[in-house]
């Protein structure tokens, strides 16, 4: 198990229970000794003192011999950042389980043509499956947040999608850089394609022009991406 953000060591310790080695990392320094002290009975916890975001995943996965899950409670402003970094650079992760602020949490698992459906949602939905097992209220912490938290599983499944994933991650991104625009012209900004390249995509793909990133589904983007390929190599028998 890589625990990120070991804090005081609390969970740290009931993860060690139920695991044959974890390796937690911690961004203060300043916790050494409070978490020597609570850690120090536990023989099979690695902490590392660094900032796992900033961490090459090379490093990190150096210390596991083979797949590994990953488990957090973090400050919500790093969560999507940290998400993203493990699914798209790593193929060792089996499954992250992590806690977040339960609006983010709804926007994970949210269903297209909804507000809360988003890049990250259709980003997750393409490495694996997410759900949400737990909602967490704010009055179970002490001090209290000012938001309640959910707790989010997401299991990759590979090879989930048979498409090349650098230009997934691009046209997703691309389509919902600008909401309020339509697919046609959030594409053509993002691809830096002419409007007939982009007009030739949606129809292969049985897209309107008109539509908005919201209403396409996790697979209509695995689509456009193939058929992005096989417009500039000049296939596409439209």
């Amino acid at each position: 198990m890589l625990e990120i953000g070991t804090g005081a060591g609390t969970l740290t310790k009931i993860i060690a229970n139920n695991c044959k080695k974890v390796v937690s990392y911690e961004i203060d320094k300043n916790l050494e000794p409070i978490i020597q002290e609570n850690l120090k009975e536990i023989k099979n916890v690695k902490i590392i003192f660094k900032d796992a975001l900033k961490e090459d995943i090379k490093d990190v996965e150096k210390h596991f011999e083979n797949n590994y899950s990953i488990i957090a409670n973090l400050p919500y402003y790093i969560t999507t950042p940290l998400i993203l970094k493990f699914i798209q650079e790593s193929k060792r992760v089996n499954k992250i389980t992590i806690m977040i602020q339960k609006e983010v949490a709804q926007r994970l698992v949210s269903s297209c043509n909804s507000k809360d459906y988003s890049s990250i949602t259709v980003l997750l939905n393409f490495y694996g499956n997410v759900k949400i097992l737990r909602n967490v209220n704010r009055k179970m912490f002490i001090p209290m947040p000012n938001v309640d938290s959910a707790i989010v599983q997401i299991e990759l499944q590979k090879n989930k999608y048979d498409c090349d994933e650098k230009m997934f991650s691009n046209i997703v991104r691309a389509s919902f850089a600008m909401r309020r625009k339509t697919i046609l012209n959030n594409l053509q900004k993002g691809l830096n394609l002419p409007k007939e390249k982009i007009v030739q995509m949606l129809a292969c793909c049985n897209l309107k022009p008109e539509q908005r990133a919201e209403s396409l589904t996790t697979q209509n983007y695995v689509d456009l991406t193939k058929t992005y390929f096989d417009i500039i190599s000049h296939k596409s028998k439209f």
